[in-house]
């Protein structure tokens, strides 16, 4: 199939639009006519040189939304017609990881840059005649997708294709993060550094967890401003400027959970002072795998009896935690898109990049049309 895709060729290039060709899917893949696509951090970050070691070229994207429309041999878990999210992570419920109930941590997760094919190893899609590496697998910065039935979703088809696509990745990422990696319990206290979606996310994740006072931080104003509106107690521009604030107002005890949802910055310090004794500061956000020099204070760490952790996908199972937010959405009770989400079209890519590195959006979002399929 003849189609067109945002490629990336090099770190720290610009994206670009290309004639690309996508093979049929195979034994265990799917065809996904995607209708929407995220336009996510870790995209970017693969772009800017911030994740080393990704085989260029790379077709982007990994958050996507769309319908099933034809299935290879041995597809069992999804159908022609079916909509689907695709899960930035590759979950098989088999292996030992899955088996320990550990699925976002599935062991297929280990060659999301490799490019090749879960099915067999080889590539599915082609540019000028040479393999190209499809992001997390997946490459919804194109309207067709051939991926594995292990890496879609099956949704409600009432969703909006433009709210699905956001559960792929980042949304799951901080809701999850508040409602299955943290113990947070009715009346605690949280910190969430970073507004933009996955920090949103947690904040909304904790609020419906019984968290009872929910700090923000982030240096831009308006971002501050959506927190409060989502439900935030208070807003900052810095960990320095918040930290006063949160330890008179919880009695010096500070935040029983921090999520460090922003993907710059690296001090952990100061994410610490917000953290209550016996309190965890867990991290969603990557940041520049190359970055050195992150400051911790070990000896508050181990006196405070502290805990610094990670979570990868909301340490929850795909395949569970994207309708759980799904269904929280059509509740009413998580917001996901709405005004600070933009649209673009394919060919505005990198002016959706730019929007969201200027701060102009929580979110931005490519539409596929008629146009485009």
């Amino acid at each position: 199939m003849k189609t067109r895709g945002a490629i990336i060729r090099e770190a720290g290039g610009s994206w670009s639009v290309e004639d690309i060709e996508i093979g049929e899917p195979r034994r265990g893949e799917v065809l996904v006519r995607v209708e929407a696509a995220g336009l996510c951090h870790s995209d970017h970050q693969v772009v800017s040189g911030d994740v080393p070691g990704a085989l260029f070229p790379i077709l982007g994207g990994h958050e996507g939304a769309g319908a099933v429309i034809v299935v290879g041999d041995g597809v069992s878990d999804v159908a022609v017609g079916d909509h689907v999210v695709t899960s930035f992570l590759p979950s098989c419920g088999r292996c030992r990881m899955c088996q320990a109930g550990n699925r976002n941590l599935c062991d297929m997760d280990a060659n999301l840059l490799g490019g090749a094919a879960i099915a067999d190893g080889t590539f599915r899609v082609h540019a000028n005649g040479e393999d190209v590496h499809p992001m997390s697998l997946l490459g919804t910065f194109a309207p067709y997708a051939v991926v594995h039935q292990n890496s879609v979703v099956r949704i409600d088809p009432s969703i909006p294709f433009e709210v699905a696509c956001l559960v792929g990745c980042g949304v799951t990422t901080g809701y999850g993060a508040a409602v299955h990696t943290a113990d947070i319990r009715p009346g605690d206290d949280v910190a969430v550094i970073g507004a933009g979606g996955v920090g949103a996310a947690a904040l909304q994740g904790a609020l419906l967890s019984g968290a009872q006072r929910v700090y923000v931080v982030d240096p831009v104003a308006w971002k501050q401003n959506h927190a409060v509106e989502l439900g935030a107690t208070r807003a900052f521009a810095d960990p320095d400027s918040a930290e006063a604030v949160i330890a008179e107002e919880t009695g010096g005890r500070m935040c029983t959970t921090v999520f460090v949802t922003a993907s710059h910055g690296h001090d952990a310090d100061a994410w610490l002072r917000l953290t209550a004794k016996n309190g965890t500061c867990i991290v969603t956000g990557m940041g520049s795998v190359q970055a050195n020099g992150t400051a911790i204070d070990l000896a508050s760490l181990a006196a405070a009896q502290k805990n610094l952790r990670g979570s990868v996908f909301g340490g929850g199972n795909p395949h569970l935690v994207i309708p759980e937010a799904l269904a929280l959405y059509k509740l009413g009770d998580l917001a996901i898109g709405g005004t600070p989400t933009r649209e673009y079209r394919l060919d505005e890519i990198d002016d959706g990049y730019r929007d969201m590195i200027d701060g102009k959006n929580v979110r931005g979002v490519i539409r596929f049309g008629e146009t485009d399929w």
